[in-house]
């Protein structure tokens, strides 16, 4: 059994995180810190594990030695601490934004500050498995990637990495979830409730992260807040340097992702469901891709859902320590979701 350790876990991410560790078969949670819960049940935080475990939550300095530590942490405080974490553990999985660069230029333009450990940026791999696998299996060290970024990279990459693009605009809908757990005005219920808040038009973080992986090619991304827990909807308006018959298209993404389990391909001729939805991804790890061509132009859009706390977040981590460990890809992440919600 794999010995882990969540840092940070009394958020969303860590609650996520820690439901799929629990009932993975191959690792035995140690310990879940908390310094706002220390002493107390995890279920105090996460009360949908009432009943599933009599783990507490331990403070900071009460971390012990472990096989993997999860760190789970605001971004900013991971690189403050990171040596201390690497002298517990001889692997470490980041699910914050501060290790996911690998510039310290990048990272003072896109996070408004300098990064504390510049020499540390470039020695995480980049947590997406569907890009970085084979890095990600013999890694130490594992950013995992925006949940935005995620979506987007997804959708988008298959046709980058051929130079198919021109430019790319990017729309994201966004679930309260991607906030985090911290309350705040924009979070209190009447001003949230039925809201469409478009909170990040330009300027946002996870354009860095993008341009990391998609290249040179423009991108403008836009992301808007919706009624909506879990979920993000990427729309992503590709513009090629020239059309690309429907055939082509399907051609692309079934040779880039036919062997990745959690990628799917969703284009239905009828029926409700003919494009990805985010709420069918409620508590999965899968990110569905869908598109469509406008036959009067060089514009391909192309549609990408995911769950912002599981493929965008935890489920991703988990996926990463599969692999790290040479477990099958899916295990502890088989839930295929529910229909109705």
């Amino acid at each position: 059994m794999i010995r882990v350790a969540i840092v940070g876990g009394s958020g969303y991410t860590g609650g996520e995180l820690l439901r799929l560790l629990l009932f993975h078969p191959e690792c035995q949670v140690e310990q879940v810190t908390s310094e706002r819960f220390a002493g107390k049940f995890v279920h105090n935080a996460h009360p949908n594990l009432r009943g599933v475990t009599r783990l507490k939550f331990c403070a900071l300095s009460e971390l012990a030695a472990c096989d993997v530590l999860f760190l789970c942490l605001p971004h900013g405080r991971t690189m403050g601490s990171i040596d201390d974490f690497q002298a517990l553990a001889p692997r470490l999985i980041d699910l914050s934004a501060d290790f996911r660069l690998n510039s310290a230029q990048s990272y003072q333009r896109w996070y408004g500050s300098e990064h504390a450990r510049p020499e540390l940026l470039g020695t995480f791999v980049y947590g997406v498995p569907e890009l970085h696998r084979d890095a990600i299996r013999t890694a130490d060290r594992v950013a995992c990637a925006g949940c935005n970024a995620t979506a987007s990279t997804l959708a988008v990459r298959p046709l980058t990495r051929r130079e198919l693009v021109e430019s790319v605009v990017i729309e994201v809908k966004a679930g309260s979830s991607e906030g985090g757990n911290a309350s705040s005005g924009a979070s209190h219920h009447p001003e949230r409730s039925g809201a469409v808040r478009s909170y990040r038009p330009t300027g946002h973080r996870h354009v860095g992260e993008l341009q990391q992986s998609l290249g040179e090619v423009p991108i403008h991304f836009s992301a808007t807040s919706i009624e909506m827990v879990r979920g993000i909807l990427a729309t992503c308006h590709v513009f090629l340097k020239k059309p690309l018959e429907e055939k082509a298209v399907w051609k692309i993404y079934r040779e880039d992702y036919r062997d990745d389990p959690f990628v799917r391909i969703v284009k239905e001729r009828s029926g409700i469901h003919r494009y990805p939805e985010p709420k069918l991804l409620a508590g999965t790890n899968y990110c569905d891709i869908g598109f469509e061509r406008d036959t009067t132009s060089n514009r391909l859009v192309v549609l990408s859902a995911i769950d912002n706390l599981m493929k965008g977040a935890a489920g991703q981590a988990a996926q990463c320590f599969n692999i790290m460990h040479g477990f099958e890809e899916t295990l502890g992440l088989a839930f295929p979701g529910l229909h109705p919600v």
